[in-house]
């Protein structure tokens, strides 16, 4: 047991198990890629009064866990599927944490803890055999994403655009994709442009007359780094020629909804490089 539980969490911080099966530690999965880490990190455990936070810190903590995605052309050549961790692959970000990501940063996000589930937000297009008579709120009522209720045949899009498993059986590791749905719906869902909308309205509340210093804010809410200088001349370029051709002020709201919404769009939003 305990060896599973230690393989789950590393499998959540990491990205892949290292037994790659989680749901198979028998004959018909995976052997471990480390044995001799999966014991250790079994025996700490349970030294630790089987405590999950505990782990979890014991990993986020390690040199492991903080190493750049730098590859060494050495250890790629020993070890090209890269299975002891000589580097951090790129992760996808999973759905829940984009939409709890996406509220964050437009400072909406309700951090209540407890309470009934949030109904989830019925589309047009999601029709069917016992469809809910009511429709939740399409920001779901700002609460975090384990607070929306799950209806096995009323998935929310979003969740599904991200890889969030149909519940009609146990999941212990997600499909990871990358597929134009993902881009399609950041920049076309009504949830993600509201909550561009209220990310862009801060930035102008706190700096109601510096671009450059909004356009810094933007940057380090979302990517928690400060813009290049290449990044932030073009961001001023984007919202000068914007400002000419629609006859407007700098400090328009749509204007800089559609800025943040654009900063929403990159790969380093929902990705951990």
């Amino acid at each position: 047991t305990s060896r599973v539980i230690v393989n789950r969490l590393w499998l959540h911080l990491f990205g892949r198990g290292i037994v790659p099966t989680p749901d198979d530690f028998g004959n018909l999965g995976q052997p471990p890629s480390n044995p001799q880490l999966l014991d250790h990190l079994a025996t700490r455990f349970r030294a630790n009064n089987l405590s999950l936070k505990r782990m979890i810190r014991e990993l986020v903590l390690s040199r492991t866990y903080r190493i750049s995605g730098a590859i060494d052309p050495v250890a790629m050549e020993k070890d090209p599927r890269n299975l002891l961790w000589h580097h951090l692959p790129p992760r996808r970000l999973e759905g829940e944490i984009i939409r709890d990501s996406l509220l964050a940063i437009s400072g909406k996000l309700d951090p209540q803890l407890f309470g009934p589930s949030i109904p989830i937000h019925l589309t047009n297009f999601m029709e069917g055999r016992g469809r809910p008579g009511a429709s939740g709120p399409e920001d779901g009522a700002n609460r975090r994403s384990i607070y929306v209720a799950v209806r096995r045949n009323f998935l929310s899009p979003f969740m599904l655009a991200f890889d969030t498993p149909v519940p009609f059986s146990t999941m212990g590791r997600r499909n990871v994709s990358n597929v134009p749905a993902q881009a399609l719906i950041l920049m076309n869902d009504p949830f993600v442009i509201a909550q561009a909308r209220h990310w862009s309205d801060r930035a102008l509340t706190l700096y109601p007359a510096e671009p450059a210093a909004r356009i810094r804010w933007l940057y380090e809410s979302a990517f928690a780094r400060l813009p290049t200088t290449t990044e932030e001349q073009l961001a001023l370029q984007f919202i000068e020629t914007q400002i000419a051709e629609r006859g407007v002020t700098p400090a328009d709201p749509a204007l800089w909804a559609d800025l943040a919404h654009a900063l929403i769009n990159v790969k380093e939003f929902i990705f951990i490089p």
